[in-house]
């Protein structure tokens, strides 16, 4: 299948507590592209100024990303520039130059089109809307914003999230849609706008998927009033927990590019796969935060990601463990033996 992406391709200048890079490569779907084609195969739709490096170009051409949709305008790249301390939650920005990208209106190239799945990074409402009227019959929708939108185009963005299948938010930008700091008041606002399903980006705590009620054959649809089951309607994943982190630009649209690939390969998007893509979107973060720009992303393999999926998979999993006190194994610390089992 093919994934389309729309959003920008930047010129970034990072500063974090372990070092700094000057006009390295960014930008949402770049972040997003290198992380997908690691699944499928991807049509960049973006615009750069007649400044941007012919070796970005080479390397995303080396991951098979399609570049017709990439715009080369007369005039300078976006740029963006930004400090972490660390406490890396959330960027300091020292510097925005939208530059070619002010003007910037989506083309889909002949056959971008008829992508099977649709990604909508970061960008004006206004352009999201505009790129669905022009794909035909997506398999799956995706969209992701930010606080600006949410704060000067809410109700253009309120028409960009009826339209799609599933929307990315992180936490801050929930509750500042939802007005409202409960999570799950937060979701259920965003989903009975129409979307099957939310995931909110927790950071460095991991990712939430909401999900409405199915009807039986396993897809996520909706139920008459939107409403949550315990066990049913949402799942957690944390963070993949790290030694070594650098820069975590970039981090959230690394984690659609694998969210998104990874529903690329199944053949229906149940609630189980959905719960997988979301693991395969963490783990994708994870090598990300590990480099600054996306220079982990220029050597992963996939034997690599699987590999992570798997330790990921079991550090999280606890089916089996039994949950009544009364006939569980209970751990005590003798004074002086160290840990020791007992039964209670």
């Amino acid at each position: 299948m093919s994934i389309l992406v729309v959003g920008s391709v930047a010129l970034d200048s990072m500063q974090t507590p372990f070092g700094r890079v000057k006009d390295a490569l960014g930008g949402a779907a770049t972040y997003f592209s290198a992380a997908a084609s690691l699944y499928d195969q991807v049509n960049l739709v973006g615009v750069v100024g007649t400044d941007f490096p012919p070796e970005h170009l080479e390397f995303l051409e080396s991951k098979k990303v399609d570049l017709r949709g990439l715009q080369v305008k007369e005039g300078r790249t976006f740029r963006w520039s930004g400090r972490y301390d660390y406490d890396m939650g959330a960027a300091e920005t020292l510097d925005t130059q939208l530059n070619v990208f002010a003007d910037f209106h989506p083309r889909l190239p002949q056959g971008y089109e008829l992508s099977d799945l649709v990604f909508l990074a970061n960008i004006d409402p206004e352009l999201q809307v505009e790129v669905l009227r022009q794909v035909k019959s997506p398999r799956l929708t995706v969209l992701d914003t930010m606080n600006y939108w949410i704060s000067y185009k809410k109700d253009t963005l309120s028409k960009a999230l009826s339209l799609v299948v599933i929307v990315l938010i992180n936490v801050a930008e929930a509750r500042q849609y939802s007005n409202t700091f409960s999570l799950i008041r937060a979701a259920r606002k965003i989903l009975d706008l129409g979307p099957k399903a939310l995931v909110i980006k927790k950071g460095e705590y991991g990712a939430v998927l909401f999900y409405k009620l199915d009807n039986g054959d396993g897809h996520p649809v909706g139920g008459k009033d939107g409403s949550f089951v315990r066990d049913h309607a949402y799942f957690f994943a944390p963070a993949y927990p790290l030694e070594k982190i650098k820069d975590p630009t970039g981090a959230g649209d690394s984690f659609a590019g694998g969210f998104i690939g990874y529903l690329s390969r199944v053949r229906n998007i149940t609630a189980d796969e959905l719960k997988r893509a979301v693991v395969h979107g963490s783990v994708i973060a994870s090598f990300v935060v590990e480099d600054f720009s996306i220079d982990r992303l220029r050597s992963l393999h996939k034997g690599e990601v699987l590999q992570r999926y798997q330790e990921f998979k079991h550090f999280t999993h606890f089916e089996h463990l039994c949950v009544h006190a009364d006939t569980c194994e209970m751990l005590r610390l003798p004074a002086e033996d160290g840990l020791e089992w007992v039964n209670s």
